[in-house]
C-alpha cells in the first residue's frame, strides 16, 4: 500500500503546510494564517498600485511600477487558486490515492514509485531554486547598506538606491525604510512559497498522471505476452484477454478523468494566469533593455531575476503538459502495435475501443483556451517578445 501524502508528496505538503494551504486539516489558527498572508500579498500590490495615484505618471514610470505589480499579482493568483479550490485539491489526491490502491502487480508499484521520486526531484530542485531567488532578491536592495558601512556613502544615497519597487504607503519612505523593507521581504518569502508549493504540487499531479497512462499501456504490453497463455484452453484466454484489456482501459480511463479533473479546477485562474505571465515577461524584457542602457545595475538585475522566473514556470507547466500528451499517445501506439489480431472476436473490440480514442490526441486543456505543450510556451514567449518590441519602438 503505497500512502501518497507521506511517501510521494511530503515535500509538497510541507511547503504548503507553511502557508497555510494544505487542504487538510484546516484549523482556526491555519485559517487566520491564511488571511495575514493573504492580506500580506495583496497589500503589496495596493501599495504598488497608489504608487500612481500620488506621483506624476509618465510611460516609463507607468511600465517600471507595472512591471513589479503584475508580477507581484502572480502571489495573489496562485494563493487564491489553491486557497478557494482546497476541497478539490483534496479530491484530486484522494483519485489519485483510489487509482494506486487498485494497483495489481510489483511493476505498476514500481512505475508509480518513480513518480513519487520524479516529485520529490522536481520539488526540491524548484525549492533550492527559490531559496538563491529570495535570498538574491532581498540582498539586492541591502547591498548598498552593507557597502555604504565601508565606504561611509551617505545613508539617504544608499535608501535612493536600495529601492527598485516603486510603492506609496502615505509615510515618510527615509524614516520607515526599514519597516517597508521588512514589508517587501516579508512579501518575497511568501510569494516565492506560494510559488513553489502550488507549481510543484501542479507539476506532482501531472507526473503521476503520467504515471496513470504508463501503467495502462504496461497492461496492454502484458496482455499480448504468449507465457500467459500457455496450457489455457480456448475459453479461459478469450476470459483473460477480457479482462486483461478491461483494467487497462478502465485505468486509461480514470488517467483521463484525473486529468481533466485537474484542469477543470483551476480552469479561471489558469485563464487570468496566462495573460499575467504573458504582460509580466513583455514588461520585465523591456525593463532589462531599459536599464541597461541607464547604467542600473540592481534594477538590471531585478528584471532579470523576474523575467526568469516567468519563463522557467512557463516552460515547466507547458513540459509537463506535453508530456502528457505523449504518455496518452504511447498508450494508443502500443496498443496499435501489439498482436491484436491474435486476439479473440470479443477482445479485438475492446482493443479498439482503445484505438479510436488514440486516434483523437488527448491534450491538457489550460484555462479552456489554449493546450499546454511545447508549442504553447513557443506561442506565448514570442507573444510577450511582440508586446516588448512594441514598447521598444514606441520609446524610440
Amino acid at each position: 500500500m503505497i500512502c501518497l501524502e507521506t511517501q510521494h508528496f511530503n515535500h509538497n505538503r510541507t511547503l504548503l503546510l507553511a502557508i497555510g494551504l494544505w487542504p487538510y486539516q484546516k484549523s482556526k489558527l491555519v485559517r487566520l494564517q491564511i488571511i495575514l498572508f493573504f492580506g500580506i500579498l495583496i497589500s503589496f500590490v495596493i501599495f504598488q498600485f497608489t504608487a500612481l495615484i500620488t506621483r506624476r505618471c509618465t510611460v516609463n514610470f507607468i511600465i517600471k511600477v507595472f512591471s513589479t505589480m503584475i508580477f507581484s499579482s502572480l502571489y495573489v493568483i496562485m494563493y487564491n487558486m489553491f486557497w478557494i479550490n482546497s476541497h478539490r485539491v483534496r479530491n484530486l489526491l484522494e483519485q489519485l490515492q483510489y487509482v494506486c490502491n487498485e494497483l495489481q502487480d510489483e511493476n505498476e508499484y514500481t512505475i508509480i514509485k518513480k513518480c513519487g521520486n520524479n516529485t520529490k526531484f522536481c520539488t526540491l530542485t524548484c525549492t533550492a531554486f527559490a531559496i538563491c531567488s529570495t535570498f538574491f532578491a532581498i540582498l539586492l536592495p541591502i547591498w548598498p547598506q552593507i557597502l555604504g558601512t565601508v565606504l561611509h556613502i551617505n545613508e539617504s544615497r544608499i535608501q535612493s538606491q536600495a529601492i527598485h519597487i516603486t510603492t506609496e504607503y502615505f509615510v515618510d519612505q527615509n524614516k520607515y525604510f526599514y519597516l517597508i523593507l521588512l514589508h517587501t521581504n516579508t512579501v518575497i518569502c511568501i510569494g516565492a512559497t506560494t510559488l513553489t508549493a502550488t507549481g510543484t504540487m501542479l507539476i506532482g499531479c501531472a507526473i503521476h498522471a503520467c504515471g496513470l497512462f504508463r501503467i495502462a499501456s504496461y497492461r496492454m504490453e502484458q496482455i499480448m505476452t504468449t507465457k500467459m497463455f500457455k496450457n489455457v484452453n480456448l475459453k479461459d484466454r478469450a476470459m483473460i484477454y477480457n479482462k486483461k484489456i478491461f483494467y487497462a482501459i478502465e485505468i486509461h480511463c480514470k488517467a483521463i478523468k484525473f486529468c481533466e479533473f485537474l484542469s477543470s479546477t483551476f480552469k479561471g485562474s489558469f485563464f487570468l494566469l496566462i495573460i499575467i505571465c504573458v504582460i509580466s515577461l513583455s514588461l520585465n524584457i523591456y525593463g532589462i533593455f531599459q536599464n541597461i542602457s541607464l547604467g542600473d545595475k540592481e534594477a538590471f538585475l531585478l528584471h532579470l531575476l523576474l523575467a526568469s522566473i516567468i519563463l522557467l514556470y512557463m516552460f515547466v507547466l507547458n513540459y509537463v503538459g506535453q508530456e502528457i500528451t505523449n504518455y496518452n499517445n504511447y498508450v494508443y501506439f502500443t496498443a496499435y502495435n501489439s498482436r491484436w489480431y491474435n486476439a479473440p472476436l470479443q477482445a479485438q473490440k475492446l482493443i479498439l475501443f482503445i484505438l479510436l480514442k488514440g486516434s483523437r490526441t488527448y491534450n491538457l486543456n489550460i484555462g479552456g483556451v489554449i493546450v499546454a505543450s511545447l508549442e504553447c510556451f513557443a506561442t506565448l514567449t514570442k507573444t510577450s517578445m511582440s508586446y516588448f518590441t512594441v514598447m521598444y519602438s514606441m520609446e524610440e
